[in-house]
């Protein structure tokens, strides 16, 4: 595989944590069906790849639609967990910077929680190479809501191991916009709470944090210690079963022009 390399937090990380991944990681709210239809144009007859598709967590988005869909997945651990959970769906090996697919072969290029680990001019013009003319380019996150109090404490006990990770939150990979060949369509937000057990959805969320997974056995333990003494201590969290991680889902589009 050419390509750049991948980031060594990713690399590490995701290598570890793909099964904590799956657990941890929300889903997408139901406004996500509407944007893919209506904004990114899938459906019946149309061709779409998802870049960067990690375990797959997005893929049951995209099938809904009835498009024809391609994963690709740099990290192998990650990939081999694609695979398994979802056995029907094409996943091949590349990078951002190096499709392994025609040029203007693709209704759609979606990345779903990974675009800031590739937001570069090679990757873009990659991008923009495979897609047909009237293509489009969407871009989707889940973001923790930190407006809220206890979100905002959690994520004081995550920054500090972050190191160089590129990150949504940065915003580095809003430089590459306005692009050439590209026009931009309106954006969505929607409301996402992740339910479940304290441990699913705020420790296995924390330990899928690719820089936190790549931490050395110790020192990753001594984050889950943190976090599970965070939960205890805070009022919103002690005792409840289950607890509501609040996310705001927010999804970009760009359209190829002819």
């Amino acid at each position: 595989m050419s390509g750049a390399p991948i980031h060594a937090a990713a690399d590490r990380g995701y290598a570890v944590g793909a099964q904590t991944y799956v657990a941890g990681r929300p889903g997408y709210p139901p406004e996500t069906a509407a944007w893919l239809r209506e904004t990114i144009g899938l459906g019946p007859g149309r061709r779409v790849l998802e870049l960067g598709a990690g375990t797959g967590k997005f893929l049951p988005c995209l099938l809904a639609t009835d498009a024809d869909v391609t994963a690709l997945e740099p990290v192998p651990a990650m990939r081999a967990e694609l695979a398994r959970l979802n056995p029907g769906v094409t996943a091949i090996e590349g990078a951002a910077e190096h499709i392994p697919l025609d040029s203007g072969s693709l209704d759609a290029v979606v990345c779903a929680q990974s675009f800031h680990w590739f937001a570069n001019a090679a990757a873009l013009a990659e991008i923009r190479r495979v897609l047909r003319p009237g293509g489009v380019l969407g871009l989707i996150w889940n973001v923790r809501d930190e407006r809220i109090g206890w979100v905002a404490a959690l994520g004081r006990i995550i920054a500090p191991h972050q190191g160089d990770a590129p990150r949504y939150y940065a915003g580095e990979w809003r430089r590459l916009f306005p692009a050439e060949g590209f026009e931009q369509l309106p954006e969505r937000h929607a409301r996402n709470d992740h339910v479940g057990s304290a441990e699913q959805v705020i420790l296995d969320r924390t330990l899928s944090v690719s820089f936190i997974a790549a931490l050395p056995p110790d020192e990753r333990a001594r984050v889950a210690d943190q976090v599970r003494a965070f939960v205890a201590a805070t009022p919103e969290l002690a005792g409840r079963d289950p607890v509501a991680f609040p996310y705001e889902t927010a999804m970009y589009a760009w359209r190829k022009l002819g």
